[in-house]
């Protein structure tokens, strides 16, 4: 997992993350993380599989039927 040292933070405003922090009942830590997480990753993102699912739904959706490949693998061989 990453790390990131943030240098040169004004001592307001690392007053004001601790703050939020305890009213959020975390570390500052946590809540520097929530606050990157909810800027760089929102909710409100469009997620490609969601919408291409609920444009099926609304033109009544696909069938697919795809037979299934059941014949039995061969072994790789490395000479």
């Amino acid at each position: 997992m990453a790390s990131v040292t943030v240098r040169n933070l004004t001592d307001e405003t690392h007053r004001a993350l601790r703050v939020r922090a305890a009213t959020h009942g975390r570390s500052t830590e946590a809540e520097i993380r929530a606050i990157l997480e909810s800027a760089v990753r929102p909710e409100s993102r469009i997620k490609l599989g969601s919408l291409l699912a609920e444009i099926g739904y609304e033109v009544g959706g696909v069938e697919l039927e795809v037979e299934r490949d059941r014949t039995p693998a061969e072994p790789v061989s490395f000479e």
